[in-house]
């Protein structure tokens, strides 16, 4: 695994109700492919999860998977736009054998396994889940926790709401003008009639390849950890 280049994909289990959102989650796999970049993903095989993770695999690309142990034994994620479960999560599923899944055993621990392997993180759209792993990365950023780029491909405009509430948050107070900067928004044209055949994953790598980092304003030493007989205990992001 080449974890200096890897990327971490944040995406639903479910396709969503426009192909815009497939297509976008394709076209970035391609890119990962293309740029030598592992992608570091959920482990699904279906939605955007198995779109994203499929054309990575289609272009010859490395894939790893982190799935907590609860949703293999209970034969998958559900998709609950469809109102069914989704297939069981499989270690060798057919078509999927050059996937790499590790299997932990929370939700927290997926999150910090990916977050480990992973140089940077990019979100597709998704729901609840994405929301909060996308909102996680950027306070563990504000916090100086770990120092990544985060990108958001924001098909159809998809992400404007949650862009709209940083910038509520700078207003208001909440928020520094600077740490609204550790968030970067790929938007493509106003006109959303092209986004189905956008090539979103190009530019959501040219924002990475061209990032640069905003003034920091959070000064915690997250090396400063409790010890056992003198051995620290742990890791930065086991903090979180």
């Amino acid at each position: 695994m080449s974890e200096g280049r890897a990327v971490a994909v944040y995406c639903a289990s479910s396709d969503g109700n426009h192909p815009a959102y497939v297509r976008a989650a394709q076209s970035l796999g391609r890119a990962l492919a293309e740029a030598k970049r592992p992608l570091i993903y959920g482990g699904g095989s279906k939605g955007i999860m198995g779109a994203v993770s499929g054309a990575v695999l289609d272009a010859g690309g490395e894939v790893t998977g982190i799935v907590p142990y609860a949703m293999v034994a209970a034969g998958g994620e559900v998709d609950q736009t469809q109102g069914k479960r989704g297939p069981t999560v499989l270690l060798q599923e057919k078509g999927r054998e050059r996937v790499s899944t590790v299997v932990v055993n929370t939700m927290h621990e997926r999150k910090t396994e990916m977050a480990k392997l992973s140089a940077c993180f990019i979100a597709l759209p998704g729901g609840f889940g994405t929301f909060e792993e996308l909102f996680e990365v950027i306070c563990w950023s504000q916090l100086g926790i770990h120092e990544k780029p985060i990108v958001v491909i924001n098909a159809l405009g998809f992400y404007d709401p949650i862009r709209d509430l940083i910038r509520k948050g700078v207003e208001a107070g909440f928020i520094t003008a600077t740490n609204a900067n550790l968030v970067r928004f790929v938007d493509g044209p106003a006109d959303h009639a092209t986004h189905e055949d956008l090539d979103w994953g190009k530019a959501a790598l040219d924002v990475l390849e061209n990032w640069t980092f905003p003034e920091r304003t959070h000064f915690y030493d997250w090396s400063k950890m409790k010890t056992v007989g003198g051995e620290k205990i742990g890791e930065a992001l086991d903090a979180v």
